[in-house]
């Protein structure tokens, strides 16, 4: 699940994430899909919505966590998990590793909403500031993996994250089969960076090939579309979006 950059070798596979959802199925919810008369009618077709914010940590980043937390050997989750992240992924470590009865580093910026910290520490991380910069995160990280050899745990550039995220659309095929559209957001360093389009995509085209999957994201932080445009990713010098944790760059592995 070691995918890297220049190889046809993707970082997750339908196979990875059929038994990411075994190895999460009792921690996770399964969460409901819900529709909207009035929605249906100003879009003309019918729209469905999985609802992830009743997943355990309010997103769906649980599910990859979990999956990484949890495909550790006893050796490495002794040592506890670590990542950078002021968003939803930081509450789903944090929360994936207290349910498996390990520390969890958070490396979290200075500027991170306070709603989101809360919630880390509510879940029982160990929370570590830094500067508001992918720098500052990086190096605070590493400098805390190495005095601690908790092991890494990316936000989004990850196969065990990606796995995790792609048990979305198992799910969801389960409860509507005949779904022909999917769209899901994508982007962001500080949350998505393609780890849910990912595992969404793989495990979409791998089931049934027909589905069209549209990747979303704001106006102001479209770094991915520009990215496919270009052929190559691109980093925005700066974005405006009020969506947190739609700001920024794909990671190799998602791209």
């Amino acid at each position: 699940m070691n995918g890297h950059n220049g190889t046809d070798q993707y970082a997750a596979s339908l196979s990875s994430i059929k038994e990411a959802r075994e190895r999460i199925k009792s921690y996770i919810q399964k969460t409901p899909v819900v529709t909207s008369e009035t929605l249906n009618s100003m879009a003309g077709r019918g729209l469905l919505f999985k609802c992830e914010c009743f997943q355990k940590g309010g997103a769906f980043k649980f599910r990859g966590a979990s999956n990484a937390v949890f495909s550790l050997d006893e050796q490495q989750a002794d040592k506890g998990v670590i990542t950078h992240s002021s968003g939803n992924h930081a509450a789903a470590l944090a929360l994936a590793a207290k349910l498996r009865g390990i520390p969890a580093y958070i490396v979290i910026p200075s500027n991170a909403p306070k709603c989101k910290v809360d919630n880390v520490i509510r879940y029982g991380g160990q929370v570590i500031w830094c500067e508001p910069t992918m720098q500052s995160r990086q190096s605070t990280a590493a400098k805390v993996q190495q005095d601690t050899g908790a092991v890494l745990i990316h936000p989004y550039n990850d196969g065990r994250i990606i796995s995790g995220q792609g048990t979305i659309l198992l799910e969801l095929l389960e409860q509507f089969s005949d779904i022909d559209t999917i769209i899901a957001p994508i982007s962001g360093e500080l949350s998505l960076g393609g780890g849910l389009i990912s595992g969404v995509a793989l495990a979409a085209k791998s089931i049934k090939p027909s589905i069209r999957v549209l990747a979303a994201e704001p106006v102001g932080a479209n770094d991915a579309a520009l990215s496919k445009e270009n052929g190559r990713i691109v980093i925005l010098p700066e974005v405006n979006t009020i969506a947190d944790g739609l700001r920024a760059t794909l990671g190799d592995l998602t791209w």
